[in-house]
């Protein structure tokens, strides 16, 4: 008799109704994000104007610097918790220029790039998302939880996401990004990271932000974080084909709010799980996110320097944290990923895509650091990342898009 606590999942077994019902949770889920997301984008351009009205200067230079239209397309990178009070990046990118560079100055010609528009987008998200149902439907992926934090615990923040707005359009106009380093954690972290990305205020190192952060995620990208997260599980049931779960070390670093340790948590309940962030308000809301499930172990750590001891882990995983890392920092945390890992380990990477990836897609990439707080991701769109794994000791192995983000496996010799 099979113990269904420790036995991995068997690769692509059908399971048709499981598969019909993650269908239609997250069918329900983007349509409550799209309307949100529009509703979000019309109270932001109200405010806009309204402040405009009023003479407002910080309004006006705002909608110098972003004068293109709102819309309800998803912005362009890997989860961000950037407040949607702003054009989506897709708008923008067809008239993209980087304010950052001496031509711009100058005030030569933008530089204009290949965009997609908002119906190619939702093209592109329909074929992702049924791509992740048939990851279920093959029994890698246990259905997923349109809710799992429940309805009130939602509805409040929603609320809290909306009576944030005003703010969060004076932190963007302000162009300021400095409250971080006012936040009681902020003492001994790393420049890079005591920063607000994307205006947020207090960056990560707030309880508010830590609260708002999924919300105001699955409403700039109309509810596909999540599977976008989920697409690091295919690679994972590789390696655990025929081994006890419970034997299995995995780690993720930079885990945030662990939403995908709970993904792996609820298909691989016996499995040894690790998350580590340095943010302290983002592991206390992961540990709001795994309640009701089998214990996952949250700790502090930098990711330049991880406390486990070398070949320690069976698995290790990094989403969407290689963006907002200066180049020579990606370099180094590679480094200690590789080294914790153990000799035929795998490390799975999930970022967003990069310069090239979807052909006429560039566009709406480069315009999302000129939107939002984002001081290193121009370095990524263009940074070898395969290189970058190769040179710490990893072979890749696999690589393809995910919608809106990229995965890259990685295993070690």
């Amino acid at each position: 008799m099979v113990d269904r606590s420790s036995a991995a999942p068997t690769p692509r077994t059908r399971d048709p109704f499981n598969m019909a019902a993650h269908w239609g949770g997250e069918t329900a889920k983007f349509g409550w994000y799209m309307a949100l997301r529009a509703l979000t984008d019309a109270r932001a351009a109200r405010l806009a104007r309204n402040q405009a009205h009023r003479g407002d200067t910080r309004a006006d230079r705002s909608a110098a610097a972003s004068s293109t239209p709102s819309s309800t397309s998803p912005s362009s990178t890997g989860p961000s918790s950037a407040p949607p009070t702003a054009a989506s990046a897709s708008e923008a990118g067809q008239t993209n220029k980087d304010p950052t560079s001496q031509a711009g100055a100058q005030g030569a010609p933008e530089q204009r790039r290949a965009a997609p528009g908002q119906r190619e987008l939702l093209r592109a998200l329909a074929r992702f998302r049924m791509q992740d149902a048939r990851m279920v439907g093959e029994g890698l992926a246990a259905p997923a939880e349109p809710l799992a934090e429940g309805v009130a615990r939602h509805v409040s923040r929603v609320r809290a996401m909306l009576a944030d707005l005003p703010r969060a359009l004076e932190r963007h106009q302000d162009r300021d990004a400095t409250s971080a380093k006012q936040e009681a954690g902020a003492e001994g972290l790393p420049d890079y990271f005591t920063q607000d990305f994307h205006f947020q205020d207090g960056g990560y190192l707030s309880e508010r932000s830590a609260q708002l952060y999924d919300v105001q995620v699955d409403t700039l990208f109309l509810g596909s974080a999540n599977a976008m997260r989920r697409a690091a599980l295919r690679p994972i049931a590789d390696v655990m084909a025929g081994r006890d779960q419970r034997q299995v070390k995995l780690l993720d670093v930079a885990c945030g709010t662990g939403r995908f340790l709970r993904e792996v948590r609820r298909q691989y309940p016996a499995m040894q799980l690790t998350g580590i962030d340095l943010s302290q308000p983002y592991l206390d809301e992961a540990a709001r996110h795994m309640e009701g499930l089998r214990h996952v172990r949250l700790q502090a750590g930098n990711g330049e320097a991880l406390p486990f001891e070398d070949a320690s882990q069976d698995i290790v995983t990094t989403i969407f944290l290689f963006h907002e890392l200066p180049p020579q920092v990606r370099r180094t945390v590679a480094g200690e990923m590789a080294r914790v890992l153990k000799p035929g380990g795998r490390m799975i990477f999930i970022d967003s895509l990069q310069r090239g990836d979807e052909p006429g897609w560039d566009g709406m990439l480069e315009a999302f650091p000129v939107r939002f707080h984002e001081p290193y991701y121009r370095s990524y769109l263009i940074d070898d990342l395969h290189a970058v794994f190769e040179e710490a000791g990893l072979r890749v192995t696999a690589t393809w898009n995910a919608f809106l983000s990229k995965v890259i496996v990685c295993d070690k010799p």
